[in-house]
């Protein structure tokens, strides 16, 4: 478990909470084995009836910690070793509705893992951003195949392609939001959402997230196989090392 993932169980809801605020919640390899030691156990447990995703502080993630990314050498490691890709699998896996809840910044996986929410509420004044070209890298998450169907090839490049940054507004337009809420006003929203799904019958509403996502379970699973593997390929290319050393050097300056 990392001290930067609060995980609580709240009755029949799991809360998970990116909790590095000091880092805009920037997500380490640890992180990631706790998210997905959380995702996994889920479906497993008949009495959970909702999963919740928030982050702490300003934003709700601004990514990976690249630094810490870079140096377990995931270009080298198996698929089955590399934290991130066990939590993108157990996403696509999961059987239980998961509600995010997304203000600041929601960049790279922060924005990617949206696509396998099953309502995300997106506060006024949110940023997302997909910058894996930027970086030398490829989409993740499937999101190579699951923008495109929500929102078209064409918005799919904008973002995918050029890295352009969206709002909430139109993070509803394309489908990666399901609500909007003004500015301050996310908890509240966040709380009518959760005890609106609480109220439905349980097993109903476990029975037709799992409807909603069996059409294309598979070829999520097997797209993200595919990123992947382009994925680990790049990391290890000019491109990439030109593209970080470019990124650390603007921080620093």
């Amino acid at each position: 478990m990392s001290e930067h993932v609060r995980i609580e169980r709240d009755g029949a809801v799991l809360a998970i909470t990116l909790a590095r605020p000091e880092r805009r919640n920037a997500i380490t390899v640890a992180m990631y084995a706790a998210l997905a030691d959380a995702i996994e156990g889920a479906s497993s447990d008949p009495e959970l009836r909702l999963i919740t995703i928030r982050g702490e502080g300003v934003d709700f993630t601004a990514g990976n910690d690249l630094a810490d990314f870079l140096s377990s050498d995931p270009a080298r490691a198996s698929d089955d070793d590399i934290a991130v890709w066990r939590l993108l699998r157990a996403l696509a896996a999961n059987e239980v509705p998961i509600v995010a809840a997304v203000h600041g910044n929601a960049i790279g996986i922060g924005t990617t893992i949206l696509f396998h929410c099953d309502l995300v509420i997106a506060e006024e004044g949110c940023r997302f951003l997909m910058p894996f070209v930027d970086l030398g890298l490829v989409p993740e998450a499937a999101s190579s195949l699951l923008l495109p169907r929500l929102a078209g090839r064409r918005a799919a490049a904008r973002h995918l392609l050029l890295g352009e940054p969206f709002g909430a507004r139109e993070a509803m337009q394309l489908g990666l939001a399901s609500h909007v809420t003004a500015k301050g006003e996310l908890s509240a929203a966040y709380d009518r959402l959760v005890a609106a799904l609480l109220a439905k019958p349980a097993k109903a509403m476990r029975l037709t997230q799992k409807l909603l996502r069996a059409a294309d379970r598979d070829e999520v699973v097997e797209r993200m196989g595919v990123e992947n593997g382009h994925f680990s390929e790049r990391l290890g290319s000019d491109e990439v090392k030109q593209a970080i050393a470019t990124f650390f050097a603007k921080r620093a300056g």
